[in-house]
């Protein structure tokens, strides 16, 4: 990639981290109290997703050799992924800063087309899992838990939700994504007539890159089932964040408790998926998860404020990374 458009998305990523800072809706002499309250739980949480970032990159790793060498070293693919993920905390939607990011930085490695392919499909296994995960946090909860009525009609719109998705999830992955995507763009009313231009230039890239989509899921299928796997394993692990973090507070709260505890924060967060890191959804979230557990709400409120600084720690690495390794990235991608 290019340093001016990598410095963009540095940019933006700063502008983003002084705004979350500065509208931080806590004094700093009390953030600082919390902070020491964590102890050594804290730097266990940072260290944590170390191993949750190890566990996505292999994920994307394995997507990408099914096409051939990379000509890159993991390391760099790990680089890719906290910076992409750092990105993606920092923007509406989501998907807005990383996966762009994601695709220019392997682009001069691979192409373009097989750049693209790997990021849609490396998406489409992330978000896949969360449903996953919350399918099998449904029937946790069933196994551990009375459901009244009103429980029941939750869990069970949840499931309906969640397979629904599913399924269009399986139908992308049998026909691919790309071409939908577009076709999706070229129905937003400010956009329309970029997107059809678009895909009216690309058209053939747009139609291989699907094809690659669909012949990982028809030919390679223990490759597209490891991703998945590894996918789902990295949203088990995470719920050791939550674990790690309430028993500063507490010492009777399982993991399995804590599993559920994720599962329905992320589920609420992620339906508020237009906001920067989810402001707001991911503090809600946790007080009704915690309080759907019949614990104090004041332990929702406590992992959402830890878990706030460990994502814009993590973010700050990750924008930091974006400036390191680029001249070994010249050096590394001549020699390939």
């Amino acid at each position: 990639m290019k340093n001016k458009y990598r410095n963009i998305f540095l940019a933006f990523g700063i502008v983003a981290v002084l705004i979350m800072m500065f509208t931080f809706d806590m004094d700093y002499q009390e953030l600082w109290t919390n902070l020491k309250r964590a102890g050594i739980y804290l730097p266990l949480v940072l260290i944590l997703w170390l191993s949750i970032y190890l566990i996505n990159t292999v994920s994307w790793y394995i997507i990408i050799r099914s096409g051939g060498k990379p000509g890159f070293s993991f390391a760099r693919l790990y680089k890719f992924t906290v910076t992409g993920f750092a990105l993606n905390y920092v923007t509406p939607v989501g998907l807005m800063g990383g996966e762009p990011y994601r695709i220019m930085e392997l682009k001069p490695y691979i192409g373009v087309e097989r750049a693209t392919s790997s990021v849609i499909l490396y998406v489409m296994m992330h978000i896949f899992s969360h449903f996953c995960f919350w399918l099998t946090s449904v029937l946790l909860y069933i196994c551990l838990y009375p459901v009244g009525w009103g429980m029941g009609i939750i869990l069970g719109a949840i499931t309906i939700f969640c397979l629904l998705i599913a399924l269009l999830f399986i139908k992308g992955y049998q026909h691919g994504m790309a071409v939908a995507f577009v076709r999706l763009g070229s129905r937003l009313p400010f956009l329309k007539k970029k997107v059809i231009h678009f895909a009216e230039v690309h058209r053939e890239q747009l139609e291989n890159i699907d094809q690659q989509i669909a012949l990982l899921h028809r030919q390679k299928k223990q490759t597209f089932y490891a991703a998945l796997s590894l996918e789902y394993m990295a949203r088990v692990v995470s719920c050791l964040e939550i674990w790690l973090i309430l028993n500063v507070l507490t010492t009777h709260v399982s993991f399995a408790d804590c599993c559920l505890i994720a599962a329905f924060s992320s589920l609420l967060a992620n339906l508020l998926f237009f906001l920067p890191m989810q402001l707001g959804g991911r503090e809600g979230g946790f007080a009704l998860a915690v309080g759907g557990l019949s614990l104090s709400g004041a332990y929702g409120v406590y992992a959402a404020l830890i878990t706030r600084v460990r994502e814009m720690v993590w973010i700050v690495i990750g924008l930091v990374l974006m400036k390191v390794g680029n001249f070994k990235q010249l050096k590394e991608r001549y020699s390939a």
